[in-house]
């Protein structure tokens, strides 16, 4: 592709931010009109949160814009619930049912992209780009929660509609420390959607997963003069990997288990006497989570003996696998159908062709953010800590097309598109699908039993919710050791 091909597709997307889609439905009811009336303030934060970037527990700028914008609209704020400074919650209404609105909005390090449909690394202050999506994550849930506070004024329906910012999906676990400290205890239902490449509301679960830090001492010498005299603790490090990577062989076939070595010396003739490396460990079930990650940790105590150098870990972050409520996605499916998928114009329709190219093993195909995928049961492999919610309050969610069909999520080509109107028009829709099913379950209240019935068939009457994590205090910093 020439030069002068590549100028003309960066100005388009350019184009693309500024030439936004406001269609909307022929029979555009108050909700609508309440969305569309809100479109330029949401779409603005979304780009906002875009360039922010922030990693989690650092998301001061994202929080607080956030929670200034609710807080215009008549939300009243808490700020710093569960002892996390970036978390909060913003309430509007009284009496009836209390639905509760999930918004993320921090970053992955190390992926910070210009939104040009080639890869194109930038400088920003973080060097974190939105790779999930979280930014069109929080600022399409509070669209929608903006959209459900107007509704209940104006139809004097009773019912609490409650916003919940909530930091440090990435690996943190935020939503666990707040389930933990029982800032949810009075919702009745709880929504929430995903950026993808595609429009679902199946129901979906996902396995639960347990991270640690296991960092190794040792004794540093010089790596050439006197090496019986050190103890590398790179060494610990990396038996203790061998091992585990031995474990593969004997462990559920629907395992996972995944490290970087974080620290590892500086100096090849220097030995290290500090080394780290972080683990990530899942399955679809808690108990057989817990299992595993004891295991590695005996592999580290073993490395350890091995090398003659010591081990301490820390539970980093621990998520219960999502539990679907189909009461809640059968709901939510019908919603999504009646909006229906997303139309790209014809500059999007170049960008997204462009992008699509430089995609590896593409899970899909452009046209797909044009339907409604058909609803059935699926499991996905990642982890998110929407688990431990789910678990305690019947949850529904729904993933929207927000890039080019066929991206991988936690890649370059999800921060590209997120940065521009693709991404926005899928906000769009997320926000138009959490109303529509928020005023449903408000109309028929009879919704909230039926999916409150479920979850406790589902969880058992023996269920007693304990986080993965333990009593650990949340890791504020965990985006810096």
């Amino acid at each position: 592709m020439g030069f002068s091909c590549i100028n003309r597709i960066k100005m388009t997307i350019f184009a693309l931010g500024t030439c936004l889609s406001s269609a909307v439905l022929a029979e555009n009811t108050d909700y609508q009109s309440s969305i569309d009336n809100h479109q330029a303030q949401f779409e603005k934060v979304a780009l906002e949160l875009w360039n922010f970037a922030e990693l989690g527990y650092q998301e001061t700028q994202s929080s607080s814009l956030l929670q200034a914008e609710l807080k215009k609209e008549g939300f009243t704020i808490t700020s710093g619930i569960a002892d996390i400074p970036t978390a909060f919650k913003a309430e509007y209404g009284k009496n009836g049912p209390v639905i509760g609105i999930l918004g993320e909005f921090d970053a992955l390090p190390g992926l910070a992209q210009s939104a040009s449909p080639f890869k194109d690394v930038i400088s920003n202050a973080t060097g974190a780009g939105q790779a999930c999506g979280h930014h069109l994550f929080g600022a399409g849930s509070a669209w929608a929660a903006v959209a459900i506070k107007e509704w209940l004024e104006e139809s004097n329906i009773p019912g609490r509609v409650v916003f919940y910012g909530t930091p440090a999906e990435e690996g943190g676990s935020g939503k666990v420390y707040i389930a933990r400290s029982g800032a949810f205890d009075n919702v009745d239902i709880m929504l929430h959607w995903h950026p993808g490449s595609s429009n679902t509301a199946s129901p979906r679960s996902t396995n639960s997963n347990m991270s640690g830090k296991f960092t190794f001492k040792g004794i540093s010498a010089h790596a050439a003069s006197a090496p019986h005299k050190g103890r590398s603790a790179l060494d610990g490090v990396e038996a203790m990997n061998m091992m585990v990577n031995m474990m593969r062989e004997h462990v559920p076939q629907d395992s996972r288990l995944h490290y970087v070595i974080t620290k590892g010396g500086l100096a090849p003739n220097v030995v290290p006497d500090l080394a780290q490396v972080y683990y990530y460990v899942r399955h679809p079930r808690r108990e057989v989570v817990k299992e595993l990650f004891a295991r590695v940790v005996n592999t580290a105590n073993g490395a350890a003996l091995g090398t003659g150098t010591q081990v301490s870990y820390e539970v980093m972050h621990g998520n219960y696998s999502l539990l679907p409520n189909e009461t809640l996605q059968t709901v939510m499916q019908a919603k999504l159908e009646e909006l229906g998928g997303i139309t790209y114009t014809a500059a999007e329709q170049q960008y997204a062709e462009t992008i699509y190219k430089t995609l590896v093993q593409p899970s899909g195909e452009i046209g797909d953010q044009e339907t409604i995928s058909p609803y059935k049961r699926t499991h996905g492999y990642g982890s998110t800590d929407v688990g431990d919610v789910s678990w305690l309050i019947p949850t529904g969610g729904i993933g929207v097309a927000t890039w080019v069909p066929g991206t991988a999520a936690h890649s370059w080509q999800a921060v590209a598109s997120g940065g521009t109107s693709i991404g926005l028009k899928g906000t769009k829709l997320a926000a138009k699908a959490l109303t529509a099913t928020a005023l449903e379950i408000y109309e028929n209240p009879d919704i909230v039993a039926q999916a409150k019935k479920e979850l406790q068939d589902n969880v058992g009457p023996d269920f007693d919710y304990k986080a993965l994590l333990g009593d650990r205090e949340p890791p504020l910093d965990y985006r810096n050791n």
